[in-house]
């Protein structure tokens, strides 16, 4: 193991020298941060991380240091110094470079590892952040505190979405299953929620575990297929729930010393297809183990008692582990070191103890007992000792040839002898023998290197060929068959090829690497000689199937040519379905233990065998419908039957006609790379390439030409349609004119009535503004004569008071003048009065009749722009009806030269094909016989005085349509230069362009014709030179 302190560096190598990490702990390498201060301290790390490659991981310490470890360069870097504690991380975001990280004052923050920036800066949350989930995309985080989840859009990093809940019920954790679109939420309650990602909705709740083992939920894995849920807490019991069917269908209790459950992760494995098996528990006493959920055995443990483990993470390929230990170091495992114990192959189930060649044993001089792996003897007499040496230096010699031991310890012979005696192999070892018979090398880089090319195009649309209701099933086929397709190039032009592969597809379809190579060994080895007559069925290979039925059962064959039935129809569909069509699935396992048991002729055998086990049904068949579907359906067959009878035409077949004379013995497949499989007519398969090619070629060529027909068609339509819109838009703005015509007639005559209410309205008003301007002129000189009046009084009250003040001293004559003084004073202040009286009447009339004037100047001012609109409009409607009219008219003339062009085009096309035709006919006329050959020339001369004929009659027919076109012509255009400047514009530049394709149309034609004349010419010609 070895060991590296950061210290204060900000970059280096994670180790020195290549890691070889020990079989017993795993560990590549430990890593420590211990400052160099004067007092060194060791920084903890608290949270750890991997990418989504797998390959590079994420760790933080309390200290907020955060560093990036690259596995696969060796290289760690110091990316961030954020000052506080990191409390959770996240490193597989959309861009590869981006990580997410939450502070300790409830923060996340967003970093880029490149350039070390802030990216963003996220707030939220009012208590520390635990969780940090991403979805698949990257695109998506879900963010976890004990009070509230917040979902985020990393691309925008702003908040989209918070659940927010009772404070009674707590939050242990949300996050998205693993490839698809959906939320888990898990409560303190122990309820389980799952949400569209989407709209948010509620898809399903699943229901409360069982009281017999109820456990508050502490912890949460999930499958990579987000089928499958653990579940775990204070309890040393594991809760497993079916996501697909929503109920608990499994529950392991972990040992007694377990009593609680701190950290829940499912280990990945590449050939599992996110089914995965092995799931990682770390329990309260740091050992994290790792459980097999389908056997429920433990796997392998890391940690221990002294050095536990606090926090782990595992990568998503499933190569390395990560801890974060109690002591605050970060360790990396290794899993396939840790697994290799566990893949080792079990030791031999039978132990063969065979005799002394020449001396034989008394079972009275030696007793053994024979147990898996060892020897145990009883006690001996002295006279034994030598006999039982000489035995155990037997029993460590080679009893058998190298060739029978495979490299797992199984021995062939041995196997054999167990088949015979059982009929079958055990089902829990079966896939383990049968790859030892087949010595498969398990190259999985070359593997992945064909897996990495992709889909091929022969097998991109197999879902129409084969529709298989699995997709996983249809997915692995197609990347299997992809697989053999890009490993030797025939097996993209086989169409067998599915058929054959399918029922060790669907047996291996949860290790891909396996299912290739065993029909990769299945092709090499039981295939031979299958290729040489292709595309066509071997014949060779059933002229042997043929001749050892005509060996064994001269009457079942003389049935078949009677009924006109070959190989080709009783034997060839038994080899290309390798008989899954017509056996059962034990019963095919059953065949095959078989079948790779022994040489590769025993697949031929088993077709004659086939054949005369059925032999009672098959005589019974005279049509050949009857044999067809017998041949490709399940029969009432006993397959021990068959099998014996197979081994007893092995033994009994002559050797001259055994097929094990012409084909090898079994050749394995190599170790690192695949051989290279040739076995096969190169030449045609190169000629069928070459074939498609040119086929695909022209396939590509009148592609052009219909997308050239469909585009023009296309714009034929589009300018249909646009007509059709134009003529639909101006139908709702002829009817919102109608309406708006309406309107404004209704609003009209509202206008008139409302004026005869405001004349009747004024006319009220200027009879109250006369009864109150009289009621005001009575007030005024009704105030005025009171005045008036008062004025007199005063005066009378003086002249009496100063009469009497003078009294006596005055005389009569005195009074008298002085009262003829007072009155022509009193008669003009009266006229003052009246004057000024009439001055004021005078000006309110004079306001009144300027108000009037005011009020009919500003109603002719309104209603004068009003009748000028109406009039407007009505010059602008009739104009555009006129236009609309003009469009319409040569639309309808444009339409009808587009028609006639078709049609011409369409004899055109007709006049080529019959062309060709003749062409053709004369091809194939020049091999005949001279005279015949005179007769073809002869009738080729009438053809093309025909075609001439047709070509001037067509050219008169031109000539004679000419003026016609002409005066139309003459007639569009001056129609349309009667039209508005915009809509002339317009079809001057439809006309320019339809004119255009009808030259380019005429010009092709031509162009077309005299090709085909100079054709037919020089084909006349050949006859005369070859006669001469």
């Amino acid at each position: 193991m070895q060991s590296i302190n950061l210290g204060n560096k900000e970059s280096g190598k994670i180790w020195h020298r290549k890691p070889s990490p020990a079989t017993r702990d795993g560990i590549i390498v430990n890593i420590i941060h211990n400052t160099s201060d004067y007092l060194p301290k060791v920084l903890r790390f608290l949270n750890v991380a991997f990418d989504s490659s797998g390959d590079s991981l994420i760790a933080g310490d309390h200290q907020g240091n955060i560093y990036v470890f690259d596995l696969y360069g060796n290289r760690f870097n110091l990316v961030q110094r954020t000052s506080q504690a990191c409390t959770a991380l996240a490193f597989n975001l959309h861009r590869k470079s981006e990580f997410l990280v939450a502070l300790a004052d409830y923060s996340i923050k967003c970093f880029d590892t490149v350039t070390k920036q802030l990216v963003s800066w996220m707030r939220g949350h009012e208590s520390s952040v635990f969780s940090i989930s991403v979805h698949a995309s990257g695109r998506y985080a879900i963010t976890t505190s004990s009070d509230t989840a917040q979902l985020w859009d990393l691309d925008t990093f702003q908040r989209k979405r918070k659940l927010n809940i009772l404070q009674s019920v707590g939050i242990q954790k949300v996050f998205f299953l693993p490839l698809t679109n959906t939320i888990l939420s898990c409560f303190k309650d122990n309820s389980i929620f799952a949400w569209e990602c989407d709209t948010l909705v509620c898809k399903y709740q699943l229901p409360a575990p069982p009281e017999s083992s109820s456990i508050l939920y502490k912890v949460f894995a999930v499958t990579r297929d987000g089928q499958i849920l653990a579940a775990g807490g204070k309890s040393n019991h594991l809760h497993l729930w079916c996501l697909e069917a929503k109920q608990l269908f499994r529950i392991i209790q972990m040992p007694t010393k377990v009593r609680a459950i701190r950290h829940l992760e499912f280990l990945p494995d590449s050939f599992d297809a996110g089914s995965n098996q092995v799931l990682g528990v770390l329990c309260q006493d740091g050992i994290m183990r790792f459980v097999n959920i389908q056997t429920c055995k433990l796997l392998f443990e890391i940690g221990s008692l002294d050095e536990g483990i606090s926090s782990s993470a595992i990568s998503p390929h499933g190569r390395y582990i990560a801890s974060i230990m109690d002591n605050g170091s970060l360790n990396i495992y290794s899993v396939q070191t840790l697994t290799k114990e566990i893949n080792k192959p079990p030791p031999p189930l039978v132990k063969v103890i065979e005799d002394l060649p020449k001396r034989k044993v008394n079972s009275g001089d030696l007793k053994m007992k024979v147990t898996s792996g060892r020897v145990q003897r009883p006690a001996k007499s002295r006279e034994s000792k030598i006999q039982a040496r000489i035995l155990k230096q037997d029993l460590t010699g080679n009893f058998e040839n190298k060739e029978n031991e495979f490299s797992d310890g199984l021995n062939k012979k041995r196997l054999q002898i167990l088949l015979k005696g059982y009929g079958e192999y055990p089902m829990k070892y079966r896939m383990f023998i049968w790859r030892s018979l087949l010595q498969l090398p398990e190259n999985h880089t070359a593997f992945s290197n064909l897996i990495d090319k992709g889909i091929h195009v022969a097998f991109l649309n197999l879902q129409k060929k084969y529709p298989i209701k699995s997709r996983k099933l249809l997915r692995v086929l197609q990347r299997t068959l992809s697989a053999l397709a890009h490993w030797s190039t025939i097996f993209s032009d086989t169409p067998y090829l599915p058929l054959l592969a399918f029922p060790f597809v669907k047996l291996f379809q949860n290790n891909q690497l396996i299912c290739f190579e065993v029909v990769a060994t299945l092709i090499i080895n039981w295939c031979q000689h299958w290729f040489e007559y292709f595309p066509n069925p071997p014949i060779n290979i059933l002229s042997m199937i043929e001749n050892v039925l005509a060996f064994h059962d001269k009457e079942l064959l003389q049935h078949f040519i009677n009924h006109d039935i070959t190989s080709q129809l009783y034997a060839w569909p038994l080899l290309e379905t390798v008989f899954s069509e017509v056996l059962t699935r034990e019963e095919w396992l059953k065949l095959f233990d078989n079948v790779f048991s022994n040489h590769p002729s025993f697949l031929l055998m088993t077709v004659v065998a086939y054949n005369i086990c059925s032999r009672a049904p098959l005589l019974n068949c005279n049509l050949k419908d009857d044999f067809k579907y017998f041949f490709h359906h399940r029969n009432n067959l006993d397959i021990s039957a068959v099998i014996r009878e197979v081994y007893r035409l092995m033994d009994t077949t002559p050797t001259d006609i055994h097929p094990d004379s012409m084909l090898d013995v079994f050749v394995a497949l190599t170790k690192g790379q695949y051989p290279v499989f040739n076995q096969y007519p190169k030449f045609i398969v190169d000629c069928q390439t070459q074939e498609r090619e040119r086929i695909r070629d022209d396939e590509l060529d009148y592609l052009k030409e219909r997308q050239a027909v469909e585009d023009m068609q296309a714009e034929v339509d589009q300018q249909r349609v646009e007509d059709e819109a134009w003529y639909q838009k101006q139908e709702p703005l002829r009817k919102a004119e109608e309406t708006r015509r309406e309107t404004l007639l209704q609003e009209e005559e509202m206008m008139i009535q409302q004026r005869q209410k405001l004349a009747a309205v004024k006319r009220e008003l200027k009879v109250k503004e006369v009864h109150l301007q009289d009621a005001a002129r009575r007030r005024l000189l009704q105030l005025q004569q009171e005045q008036r009046e008062m004025e007199l009084r005063r005066l009378d009250d003086e002249v009496e008071r100063k009469v009497r003040m003078r009294g006596r001293e005055i005389a009569a004559k005195d009074l008298e003048m002085r009262h003829l003084e007072l009155e022509p004073q009193k008669r003009l202040h009266e006229k003052n009065l009246t004057r000024n009286q009439e001055a004021i009447a005078k000006e309110m009339r004079e306001d009144a009749d300027a108000n009037k004037r005011k009020v009919d100047l500003e109603e002719h001012m309104f209603h004068r722009p009003i009748g000028t609109d109406q009039t407007q409009n009505q010059k602008t409607q009739k104009l555009t009806e006129e236009n609309l009219a003009k469009a319409e008219q040569a639309c309808l003339n444009t339409d009808w030269r587009i028609q006639a062009l078709h049609k011409q085009r369409c004899d055109d096309l007709h006049r080529n094909e019959c062309y060709q035709e003749v062409a053709k006919l004369l091809r194939k006329n020049r091999k005949k016989e001279m005279e015949v050959l005179n007769a073809v020339m002869e009738g080729e001369a009438k053809k093309w005085e025909e075609a001439e004929e047709q070509d001037f009659h067509l050219k008169s027919e031109k000539k004679a349509a000419a003026p016609s076109d002409a005066s139309r012509r003459w007639f569009l255009e001056n129609e349309i230069h009667a039209q508005h400047p915009y809509h002339k514009v317009s079809l001057n530049q439809r006309k320019t362009r339809w004119d255009t394709m009808e030259w380019d149309l005429m010009e092709r034609v031509r162009n077309l014709r005299q090709r085909l004349a100079t054709q037919a010419r020089n084909r006349c010609q050949t006859p005369h030179l070859l006669a001469t």
